[in-house]
């Protein structure tokens, strides 16, 4: 009798300790994707992108990339982001990358969930990452966009495309309510515009949208894409054509600044 508990005790706790080895291969094939897929991302880029001058952009390629830096993530993100991993995402639109604050993330096309859990997201309807414009990115508080809390005014952050590298500096810093688009409309520079709810630890849907805006500060690998020097020129002429518009532009945003409503 002993003897029979004693194995079926046995047999129990092998069975658990199959259950807890799953386990682990699948933390660590999750963990390896990770790794993977934003060192893919990074060395996609690295590889097309023309030697940086001494004043411009520093390559990606120049610092060890990894998992993203989870310590300020909440933990629903972190979950999130994990499972993320096994969703399909088109290749990246370029990488952006903050110095000040860590941060060196892929930037993908759209505000869904699945594109956000992964990386940040360009705006639809706005300046496409390597074209002429404002480039507005989304990302989540609780997520890739929690360290913009620490930017500040003068800070640079560099946007990678396949077209070039680019640097932007920090010019101003909003706190807005989520139906005002107008901060996604045409600057007088080529800019980005970072979105994120706000505030970053608001428990429940974030009734406001932190917003930085970075005004281009060095385009000189811009020209080196194969464009004629004129280039250049040709694109400030049509960034005040776009600014002439903006009422049409910010029109098409009517929705797309509400994107992170739903994080906890």
């Amino acid at each position: 009798m002993v003897s029979g508990d004693s194995t079926k005790s046995f047999s129990g706790f092998g069975f658990l300790l199959l259950i807890g080895l799953f386990l682990v291969c699948v933390y660590s094939a999750v963990r390896a994707y990770s790794v993977a897929y934003s060192r893919a991302a990074l060395r996609e880029f690295s590889l097309k992108q023309p030697p940086t001058t001494a004043n411009g952009p520093e390559n990606p390629s120049s610092r060890k990339a990894g998992t993203p830096d989870f310590r300020l993530w909440s933990e629903e993100r972190v979950e999130a982001y994990q499972s993320s991993l096994f969703g399909n995402v088109p290749p990246p639109l370029g990488v952006l990358k903050i110095p000040s604050i860590g941060l060196e993330v892929p930037l993908l096309e759209g505000s869904g969930d699945l594109t956000l859990n992964r990386g940040v997201g360009h705006i639809e309807g706005t300046a496409t990452p390597s074209g002429i414009g404002n480039v507005g990115i989304a990302g989540h508080r609780d997520g890739f966009f929690r360290g913009l809390k620490d930017l500040h005014l003068g800070d640079t952050m560099d946007l990678f495309t396949e077209k070039g590298n680019s640097r932007y500096v920090v010019d101003e810093i909003l706190i807005v309510p989520p139906e005002n688009v107008s901060v996604l409309a045409p600057r007088s520079k080529l800019a980005l515009t970072l979105v994120t709810c706000y505030p970053f630890y608001f428990v429940g849907s974030a009734p406001l949208r932190y917003i930085v805006h970075a005004s281009i500060t060095d385009s000189s690998n811009l020209t080196r894409s194969g464009r004629p020097s004129s280039w250049q020129r040709r694109e400030e002429a049509e960034t005040e054509t776009e600014r002439s518009a903006s009422g049409k532009i910010v029109s098409k945003q009517s929705s797309i600044i509400s994107i992170t409503e739903d994080e906890k």
